[in-house]
């Protein structure tokens, strides 16, 4: 019997505490909020990206993980830096092709008399 009444005031105050701290919370009252912790060092926006900017590229960790939209950014951007430089990798082997193919047909072609002169 003097277990549960022990029990029944310890709960009481510990409640009662609790109660007290939440509803008389001081004069700051509730935490203020606190900003999201945002990406610092982003992706350079003036020139073309490289290894090292990949290699530095550090996320502000949240509650649950990474900020989506900051993951988000990132590999949009890197994916257009990728569809940019797979183009510009298309463009100049097509390009060398053609000058391939240009050269070895002039190279196969029978010299004129002209040239023999």
């Amino acid at each position: 019997m003097y277990m549960f009444l022990f029990l029944v005031v310890a709960l009481v105050v510990v409640v009662g505490a609790v109660t007290l701290s939440v509803v008389g919370g001081g004069e700051s009252g509730a935490l203020p909020e606190v900003p999201p912790e945002r990406l610092q060092d982003s992706l350079p926006l003036d020139r073309p990206l490289h290894r090292g900017d990949v290699e530095a590229l550090r996320f502000p960790l949240t509650l649950r993980g990474y900020r989506m939209a900051d993951v988000d950014d990132a590999l949009g951007r890197l994916g257009a830096e990728l569809a940019e430089r797979d183009a510009r990798i298309a463009d100049l082997e097509s390009a060398l092709a053609g000058a391939a193919r240009a050269a070895r047909g002039t190279s196969l072609e029978k010299p004129s008399e002209e040239d023999h002169r």
